[in-house]
């Protein structure tokens, strides 16, 4: 007897088959996998509004730029900056990329009076956007304290989104134990919530709270905002790769100005296309040993000089983008009491009903201002 391929007896075309032969197995080829969100772990608290609030501080900065278009020579002693709330009298200053230092003799408003040249350092011109940095403060002996110096904490919002999906079987369909399938309800289920959890993740990397009425209303969907509208702002730490190929002089710049905001990410999630161009960082130093079989070819830690990083494979970050997320200051929050659960419905007539609902925000720590970073425009193909 020839080899047909079939586990039964073919008895000709006038007969039938014996039996349906199905493998108890189904054939799942859909991604639903979420990496960053398994990453990211349990929310350590629920929401407990729609309109989800939090706080975020940080210290006063010990740094300014030069306002002043035609800048100024090396002997000007009155210098206009963005911020003069930064520096008092005392303070000694040392411009970005010059290793003249000059001492702060008095504030008004954003005019500094400074001594130029202090300590015999040589005095430099001063460019317009070039950065002051205060690299001591010396008080008088004596004197009294200084005005106190303070930031607001800034004020940071986001709303829940709804995430639902329904499943309806006839009660037929359900009753019947199909091949890898016992109860076709419980299977359709699982789907549906496998769906649902995707959504979720692909949400809480795209997703975009409304600009007008973001509560929402009977009308009106209520959205949440994702990392890529929180890692946004003139603060954000957001390099344009302005169409070139990731490498790793990229990455590392990128990281290098997270940690110079006080920053610490220690993940990078990106997408397929841009994981194989991190594994290639290892190709100039990849080693082959003569007792193995095995060829590793990836990057699933990297290690910089600015700390130690995750790399996550996620299919729903897009192409041309690569995040830095600290993801300790992540969370993605249910409402309370409603995290992802099935709600029976009503049934009318011969078949079974329910509901999957789940309601969830996302709070990000600092993503204005460079706790996180995000590589865009980078080649992706």
């Amino acid at each position: 007897m020839t080899f047909t391929g079939k586990a039964t007896y073919d008895a000709g075309s006038t007969l039938p088959e014996l039996v349906d032969d199905v493998s108890d197995l189904v054939g799942l080829i859909s991604p639903f996998d979420t990496p960053l969100l398994d990453a990211l772990g349990s929310p350590r608290y629920a929401a407990k509004s729609t309109r989800h609030e939090w706080f975020e501080d940080r210290l006063n900065p010990n740094f300014s730029q030069v306002n002043n278009g035609a800048g100024y020579s090396s002997g000007a002693t009155s210098i206009v900056v963005d911020d003069g709330a930064v520096f008092r009298a005392g303070d000694l200053l040392q411009p970005q990329g010059s290793d003249e230092v000059a001492q702060v003799t008095a504030v008004a408003g954003n005019t500094l009076t400074v001594t130029r040249g202090y300590g015999g350092s040589t005095a430099e011109a001063l460019t317009d956007n070039q950065q002051l940095t205060v690299i001591g403060r010396a008080a008088l002996e004596g004197e009294d304290a200084p005005a106190p110096a303070f930031r607001s904490r800034l004020r940071r919002e986001n709303y829940t989104q709804i995430f639902t999906e329904a499943v309806s079987i006839s009660g037929s369909m359900d009753a019947v134990g199909l091949h890898a399938v016992e109860r076709e309800f419980d299977y359709q289920v699982i789907q549906r919530l496998r769906e649902l959890l995707r959504t979720l993740e692909q949400t809480v990397i795209c997703g975009f709270k409304a600009s007008a009425n973001p509560q929402g209303g009977a009308a009106v969907r209520r959205t949440m905002g994702g990392l890529l509208q929180f890692i946004s702002g003139s603060e954000a730490v957001i390099a344009d790769a302005a169409g070139a190929a990731l490498d790793e002089p990229t990455l590392n710049a990128a990281l290098r100005q997270c940690w110079e905001k006080g920053g610490r990410p220690n993940a990078i999630v990106c997408n397929g296309f841009q994981k194989r161009k991190i594994s290639t960082f290892i190709q100039s130093s990849r080693r082959y040993e003569p007792e193995t079989t095995a060829l590793r070819n990836l990057v699933d830690v990297y290690e910089s000089d600015f700390g130690v990083q995750r790399v996550v494979l996620s299919r729903w970050v897009p192409a041309d983008k690569v995040l830095l997320l600290d993801l300790d200051k992540i969370q993605v929050l249910p409402l309370q009491g409603r995290s992802f659960f099935v709600k029976p419905l009503a049934e009318s007539g011969d078949f079974k009903k329910a509901q999957i609902i789940g309601e969830y925000t996302l709070e990000v720590l600092n993503g204005g201002d460079g706790g996180h970073g995000l590589l865009t425009n980078l080649a992706s193909s």
